[in-house]
């Protein structure tokens, strides 16, 4: 009698730019999971775990703290032999071990690293990539904030393959587009008919081949369309272009990440305008954290990227909790940390 063939355990990548929605659209999908064991793992970039902490303890049914996996030193796709397997062999390793494994990368990964690592020996026979998923910020691109000429960065990059990119955050930004399956414009709301237009077509000519833009708002779209891709990318990665060649590692030492105190506010909208404060000061690319309010039994979610900020209550304070409030700011290296600072205090 022979025994079945192993089936491989599906993960799904979740790419994207600082800020663009990726934990949203991983809450969304724990939330309409509909009966199928799920785990996550988050990556951070700095130390406050914002985003696992925004996913743990979240209420969903079915989806436990043990589910939720933080991988916190640094980032993902640098750090693929001393975090990123292990974490994953444990995962697959448990006695009822999940049906689909979702991985959201931090602002700053590049996603090929990452679905390189896959074909490693230790794991290879047990996962596949069902897909690679870029969550796009379709107001920043809109903005124009990761490019300030496309068409002549797009010209130059086409003749010369080993053309420097003055600005890092468009070879991020680039990577992660290159290399996706399936690329969600997420809060289109915000951005009117035009300008999807313009965000598309600018996509767009970044693309090699031909790849489905999907428009969401608040990373709400069906399930279907991201899990079951059947990709298999670890197989395909001549199809997925990047800046940095095979092995080579990109450099982090163009970003910095600080925590900084925050005192509790009298109400959200007081915060925000703080916050909105230090977004303005000079490097800032990202911040976000949580705080008490006064009088209040839920903490306050904040977060900021560009001059777009936003707040929520997204659970009770525990009992015995310090309801001591963080916001970890994410900028170009030397930022302006006491502007920063001076606009939280003020």
């Amino acid at each position: 009698m022979t025994s079945p063939a192993l089936t491989k355990t599906p993960c799904t990548i979740i790419t994207g730019f600082l800020g663009a929605g990726k934990t949203t659209l991983v809450r969304h999908l724990l939330e309409h999971a509909q009966g199928k064991r799920l785990a996550v793992l988050v990556n951070e970039f700095g130390d406050l775990g914002f985003d696992g902490e925004f996913l743990k303890g979240c209420g969903i049914e079915g989806c436990s703290e043990d589910d939720v996996v933080e991988l916190p030193n640094g980032c993902i796709c640098c750090t693929v032999a001393d975090d990123f397997v292990p974490a994953l062999e444990k995962l697959l390793n448990r006695a009822n071990p999940p049906e689909h494994i979702l991985i959201e990368t931090s602002g700053l990964a590049l996603p090929k690293p990452l679905v390189t690592a896959f074909n490693w020996p230790a794991i290879r026979a047990r996962v596949t990539v069902d897909g690679v998923i870029a969550v796009i910020d379709g107001p920043a691109v809109a903005e124009g904030q990761f490019a300030d000429d496309p068409d002549a960065m797009a010209a130059q990059a086409s003749q010369d393959a080993s053309v420097e990119h003055d600005n890092p955050l468009e070879e991020v930004f680039e990577d992660q587009i290159l290399c996706a399956d399936l690329i969600l414009l997420n809060k289109s709301d915000l951005v009117d008919e035009a300008g999807r237009a313009r965000v598309k077509a600018e996509i767009a000519q970044h693309l090699p081949k031909a790849i489905k833009i999907v428009e969401t708002s608040h990373g709400k779209v069906e399930p279907a369309l991201i899990v079951g891709l059947g990709a298999a990318a670890e197989a395909d990665l001549a199809a997925r272009p990047s800046h940095h060649g095979e092995g080579e590692d990109h450099d982090h030492d163009d970003f910095d990440s600080v925590n900084f105190p925050l005192p509790e506010t009298v109400s959200p909208e007081a915060l925000a305008a703080r916050v909105a404060k230090a977004a303005q000061a000079e490097g800032v690319l990202r911040l976000k954290g949580f705080a008490a309010v006064q009088g209040k039994p839920m903490r306050l979610v904040v977060q900021g990227v560009g001059q777009r900020v936003g707040h929520h209550f997204d659970r009770a304070w525990g009992a015995g909790e310090a309801r001591d409030g963080r916001l970890v700011v994410i900028g170009l290296k030397g930022f302006d940390q006491a502007a920063v600072a001076a606009a939280l205090n003020g």
